[in-house]
């Protein structure tokens, strides 16, 4: 951040980054071998980027820095102690809600991408039904789906729960969280 005519930073498992779009604090890349890049977990929660410190190749510029006095001086300096003065905030709330969670885009797009995922894994089975009811497809092959959709359904169960684990979580910190109160 310091250089700006210096060469692009590249990242590897094991260093030390910070990212201000994720928070204030420092974390710790590991390769993420299922997904085949960078990653870094906090608050139960693994955020994916490239070696060059971009989430997307498209990205203008990198979200990762190298966790250096300089690198923290500047992003300090960016964000005056105060990240909110940076944020752009898109407000859906109606004028009579009067309890508001805010959360980061990346954060709904995930729980976004989380939920398309599992509905075209929901019509996927769907289909596979409709072959067996049909008797489109052979006994032996059925079978074998049969165990595959297994399998998927099992995975997208503890992915949908944990996505959901956090939303609850946050929900626990509303009126809407405790019971009786709604």
């Amino acid at each position: 951040m310091s250089n700006l005519n210096s060469t692009p930073a590249t990242f590897k498992a094991g260093d030390s980054v910070l990212c201000p779009s994720v928070g204030n604090g420092t974390y710790q890349l590991f390769n993420d071998k299922e997904y085949g890049c960078l990653g870094f977990t906090t608050n139960g929660k693994t955020y994916h980027y490239r070696n060059d410190g971009k989430v997307s190749r498209d990205d203008a510029a990198p979200s990762l820095f190298h966790d250096t006095l300089a690198n923290r001086q500047a992003i300090a300096t960016l964000y005056n102690g105060n990240q909110t003065s940076q944020r752009t905030v898109i407000d859906i709330t109606e004028p009579n809600d009067n309890e508001v969670i805010v959360m980061s885009s990346f954060e709904l797009s995930d729980i976004a991408c989380d939920l398309e995922s599992a509905a075209v894994v929901i019509s996927d089975i769907g289909k596979l039904l409709a072959l067996i009811h049909y008797e489109k497809i052979e006994t032996h092959t059925a079978i074998s789906m049969a165990r595959l959709t297994h399998d998927t359904t099992e995975t997208w169960h503890e992915l949908l729960q944990s996505q959901l684990g956090s939303i609850n979580k946050t929900l626990a910190m509303t009126r809407y969280g405790k019971e009786g109160s709604q």
